[in-house]
Formats: structure tokens, C-alpha cells, sequence
């Protein structure tokens, strides 16, 4: 299937507020955080439901109820993944937390498709001593995904994703690390702008991944330490061998 040619299904869509088109290709989204970069782990602790939705100014505030004690201990400007983007903790009340969403975030992610209603992973931001069951997430959203096919089988089921943006697919090896809506998961094969995975029942139920379907939206973010592999390589080979080698190095740094 060739770059373009499905189309997502979006959920109840809320037009973008002040959203602007940005040159930068490879700037993954994010939503305005001052301090450092959260880590988060790619290992989904459950699902929250949206409440609410409203816009305010230039950004967006969701409301999101939790399971009870989810966000226990937690504080106001903390660091949580929804769906995968690293969003600020705003405001809190027992099990319901606040979030401010800018247009860039809207724009980059499937964070603008949420109505009330609709089911959310999160994550909290890992602590020192954590156990990293996943591999490294920051929550900074590279491109979005359409899920193009869906295969159940006796014990698994395997989900073929098709790139929004297919330059992000060198980034992608087979398995590799990959973070779909928040979830760490391992890279089964890959085409020139798809790739898929395959999904154990436990994921299916603790994630959103276990209730969507073909033509459903996803946030992508590709493997860091993968990304500065590629981008290594593929810039030692343009230095000393032309940048008509350059295709080949997501394959020789896979290899």
C-alpha cells in the first residue's frame, strides 16, 4: 500500500486552534514544559476516560478521569503520557486531571481527534529506581500512524501501522523498539512506509490498542538511540562516500 492512500478514521474531530505548518520536518511534537525531559517507559499503566474537552485561548484543556489512586502522590506540574505525549499535569481533583494541550501538540498528534468519552493509555513519568520494562520513551511524538491491517490469531494479533510521514520508516527495523500510543512494543516486519506488531492478550486489555481498528489514528515515536545510530551513520556516509550512499544506512546501522 503506497504513501497516502488510506485514509484515518478520526473521532469526532474539533477544528485546530492557531495551527501553523512547520518547515522542521524532524522536530518531534511536544507540549510546552519548563524543566527537564521526562522519561517515561513505554509500559502503559492503565486507561483514562475523557471528561471533557474545551478550548481556551491557543491551546486546548482535556479533562481525564482515572482509575482510583492513579494519580496518588502525584503533583501540579507533573509529567504524565497520554496516549504517548508528554503532557503537564494543570490542575487536580481526586481521580480527574488537567491538561493544556497547544496547537503544534494538536496538530502533530491524534490528541486533537479526543471527545468525551473516548478511552486514553497514560503513563506516569518514571522515578529513579524504576524498573524500565520498555525502553526509553520522552514522549516527544514523531509522526502519526493508520492502522492498515488487522490479523487476529489464536494467541496474538498483529497490527500493520502506515506512516503519516513514511521518512520516519529508516528509523524502524525489524525487532527494534517502537512507542504506539505510549506503548513499547517490538517491531515485527517492515515495508518502505508500514510496519507491524504483534500484540499479547495482556496488552489488548490494559491498552487502547485492544479496541481499535483499521483506520484508526496512532502516535508514533521511533527509538532514540536508533535515530542517532541512522542519522550517525548516514552522515559519516555522506561525508566520505557522496549522499548517493545515504538510503543505505538505516540498513547497514540494522544490520
Amino acid at each position: 500500500m503506497g504513501p497516502g492512500m488510506l485514509q484515518c478514521r478520526l473521532h469526532s474531530q474539533r477544528p485546530l486552534i492557531a495551527s501553523t505548518t512547520l518547515s522542521r520536518r524532524r522536530t518531534p511534537a511536544r507540549s510546552w514544559r519548563g524543566g527537564p525531559t521526562a522519561l517515561f517507559t513505554g509500559i502503559v499503566q492503565g486507561q483514562a476516560t475523557v471528561r471533557s474537552v474545551s478550548d481556551a485561548g491557543a491551546f486546548r484543556s482535556l479533562e481525564l478521569a482515572f482509575p482510583q489512586e492513579a494519580l496518588s502522590g502525584i503533583s501540579i506540574g507533573a509529567s504524565v503520557a497520554v496516549n504517548g505525549t508528554c503532557l503537564t499535569l494543570t490542575r487536580q481533583d481526586g481521580d480527574t486531571g488537567w491538561f493544556d494541550v497547544i496547537s503544534e501538540t494538536l496538530a502533530r498528534t491524534t490528541l486533537g481527534n479526543l471527545a468525551p468519552g473516548k478511552p486514553v493509555n497514560f503513563e506516569r513519568a518514571a522515578r529513579f529506581g524504576d524498573e524500565i520494562g520498555g525502553h526509553t520513551v520522552s514522549g516527544h511524538i514523531c509522526t502519526t500512524a493508520c492502522i492498515a491491517a488487522d490479523a487476529v490469531t489464536e494467541l496474538n494479533r498483529r497490527l500493520e501501522f502506515e506512516l503519516a510521514d513514511a521518512s520516519w520508516i529508516k528509523y524502524i527495523m525489524p525487532k527494534g523498539f517502537v512507542s504506539v500510543d505510549g506503548c513499547s512494543l517490538t517491531v515485527g516486519e517492515v515495508t518502505s512506509t508500514s510496519f507491524s506488531v504483534y500484540l499479547i492478550p495482556e496488552t489488548q486489555r490494559v491498552t487502547v490498542l485492544g479496541s481499535k481498528t483499521v483506520g484508526d489514528a496512532v502516535n508514533i515515536e521511533i527509538d532514540s538511540h536508533t535515530q542517532s545510530i541512522v542519522d550517525t551513520v548516514e552522515r559519516t556516509l555522506q561525508r566520505f562516500m557522496g549522499p548517493a550512499v545515504s538510503t543505505s544506512a538505516s540498513a547497514i546501522a540494522g544490520a
